[in-house]
């Protein structure tokens, strides 16, 4: 008896450690306060726009929308790619994918210049299994699809950016396709997904990292920068000759940051999921709101500019400045937020 008591005990005491770790390191005991600083100077009409990417050059963003609630809910609609003059202040995006024929769950996008008024566009398309499209953009409103990639390599593939007109890379959110495997990941924080690179053929270039979410490359393409929300981390990879990946390190940033984008002076701006089982919850329609947060990155300086408790935007996944401006975008809520700093 006393042996059957004793083995229960340590069995009730590994349980609550294991459910202390998973809301500590989710975030779940984190205080968000809603910032007042910002002023909303528009909502734009747009369910889902997870992930946008600007170019600062030419004063325009790409938005990738997808309306996940309604797919989760049964009611699927087409994905589009859009386009925003930053520079007209009418913040009337121009769908680029209308004619595009082919089902299009569009998810994490990558922006690459080519020429002048000429650009190359990379999305991940979870509509046919998982793929990589690629487009070319002339102007402003010709979008011209170019190719579809496809490989046994693309597991849960998640964003995407582009070394080159030839060359990509992508992160796989999870390393397991099973309900069980990826329940290990999401909540025991297993460090299996990965990083992959093409450039012809397909191969693993980084590795042992949890949840590997958003991806970019620095303004100057010396390094990748891989965001790992489920350890509250940004990673840090230099880029090799033959676009082998080596670690540098890992910055703590306090939250699970989802896209990674870099303004003209080379500084990251992320959204990101203060509490990950609060924005669970409101991805699988148990939550009607999730927190948001905006970070920012200046070499190893972490600020926490923008946190709101769902009231006004939930789960931000996408966050970039334009001028005075400052853009979020979402994993689900209705619209996609202009902020301006008051």
């Amino acid at each position: 008896m006393k042996k059957f008591l004793l083995t229960l005990l340590i069995v009730v005491l590994l349980l609550s450690v294991f459910v202390l770790y998973t809301f500590s390191s989710t975030g779940y005991f984190r205080e968000v306060n809603n910032t007042d600083s910002y002023e909303v100077i528009a909502e734009i009409p747009m369910k889902g726009a997870e992930d946008f990417t600007i170019n600062y050059e030419d004063g325009f963003m790409i938005i990738s929308q997808d309306d996940r609630a309604g797919r989760r809910d049964g009611s699927p609609s087409q994905g589009h790619l859009y386009y925003l003059d930053l520079d007209s202040g009418r913040f009337q995006p121009k769908k680029l994918t209308g004619n595009y024929k082919l089902p299009f769950y569009p998810h994490g996008i990558s922006l690459l210049k080519l020429d002048s008024g000429h650009y190359q566009i990379l999305v991940v398309n979870h509509a046919r299994g998982h793929t990589i499209e690629k487009f070319e953009l002339f102007g402003n409103d010709s979008l011209v699809y170019m190719a579809t990639y496809r490989d046994d390599s693309m597991i849960s593939p998640n964003d995407v950016v582009a070394l080159d007109k030839e060359s990509f890379y992508f992160t796989n959110d999870h390393g397991y396709t099973s309900y069980w495997g990826k329940l290990a990941e999401n909540y025991l924080g297993l460090a299996v997904s990965n990083v992959v690179f093409y450039d012809g053929k397909y191969r693993e270039v980084a590795g042992g990292m949890s949840y590997a979410n958003g991806i970019n490359i620095t303004n100057d393409r010396s390094q990748l920068l891989v965001a790992s929300p489920r350890s509250f981390s940004l990673r840090y990879y230099n880029i090799e000759e033959d676009g082998d990946l080596s670690y540098e390190r890992s910055l703590d940033v306090g939250s699970g940051i989802d896209n990674i984008e870099l303004d003209e002076n080379g500084d990251l701006w992320m959204g990101s999921h203060p509490s990950l089982l609060a924005f669970t919850a409101y991805a699988v329609g148990k939550n009607e709101t999730a927190p948001s947060e905006v970070i920012k990155v200046t070499g190893d300086q972490v600020e926490s500019l923008f946190e709101d408790d769902g009231s006004l935007v939930s789960a931000s996944s996408v966050a970039a400045p334009y001028k005075d401006l400052l853009f979020v975008g979402t994993v689900m809520d209705d619209m996609l937020l202009v902020l301006k700093k008051k």
